[in-house]
């Protein structure tokens, strides 16, 4: 990858291109929308938003495969205030939703960007390709696929999405199987797809592409209410993860900036 003309190492963590925040037992990288789309054209990225920080707090795999991503966004309003009350803020919010489109308005013509979108309820993906392609002026939308909901479970299952990526050319893999899942099969197979370049594990995007879920105003964002907003419209699939699984983190930043937190997978 190439972030400001730097080339990646082994271990973007230890980049001095990348500054890097601390947060809880994990970070994320003080980038910019601008420069990742338009240096960063080979690895992984990972946009980070307050599920997936609660979910590091407790999956030691997801922790383990967390920490192999090349780059690490602020994907939550939340956390973006959060970080700049710590007195360790980012430059900006860096979220996947925003980023894609921006993405590949700046590759619509070059014919090297070509991208499979995986994931979504069936006949979603074939929507959102079907309204990018014309946006782009080009067939950019390869390829899409639904895995079943329990893939994982199924090693047929795995060979064939694999065999269905690689089958389409693309050089560009966007997973949105949920958070933590997407980053496991891009981290566990990456290997198995020898044409991709960049791997994006964006969540909702493709629902947001296909306008099955309709996006909050620009202001509801700015305010961190998107998860408010997304409660609202989807209660019974969202409670648990907003009004549960969630406000911990919160607490748990707090203790961070009182010097009070220990990491609960860290075995000490």
């Amino acid at each position: 990858m190439m972030i400001s003309g730097v080339p990646n190492v082994a271990n973007s963590a230890e980049n001095p291109a990348l500054p890097r925040v601390d947060l809880l037992n994990i970070y994320v990288h003080d980038v910019d929308m601008t420069d990742l789309v338009s240096n960063f054209t080979q690895g992984t990225i990972l946009t980070l938003h307050t599920d997936m920080v609660a979910k590091l707090q407790r999956d030691t795999d997801f922790l383990h495969v967390f920490k192999k991503f090349d780059v690490v966004t602020c994907d939550s309003q939340i956390l973006y205030f959060a970080l700049r009350l710590m007195g360790t803020p980012v430059r900006e919010r860096v979220s996947g939703s925003d980023y894609f489109p921006k993405f590949y308005m700046h590759h619509k013509d070059n014919p090297d960007v070509t991208v499979f979108l995986c994931g979504g309820k069936p006949g979603v993906a074939e929507i959102a390709a079907d309204k990018i392609n014309a946006k782009t002026g080009r067939k950019i939308i390869v390829g899409t696929d639904a895995p079943a909901f329990d893939y994982e479970q199924d090693p047929e299952e795995v060979d064939r999405i694999i065999d269905c990526i690689n089958a389409s050319g693309a050089t560009v893999l966007l997973v949105g199987l949920g958070g933590g899942r997407q980053e496991k099969f891009i981290i566990n197979y990456r290997d198995r797809m020898p044409n991709v370049r960049l791997f994006l594990p964006l969540g909702g995007t493709i629902d947001y592409e296909a306008g099955t879920l309709p996006r909050p105003a620009p202001w509801v964002t700015k305010m961190g209410l998107e998860w408010f907003y997304r409660l609202m419209k989807e209660p019974r699939q969202r409670w648990r993860r907003y009004l549960v699984d969630d406000p911990p983190v919160l607490w748990a930043l707090l203790k961070q900036k009182m010097g009070l937190y220990h990491d609960p997978l860290s075995g000490n």
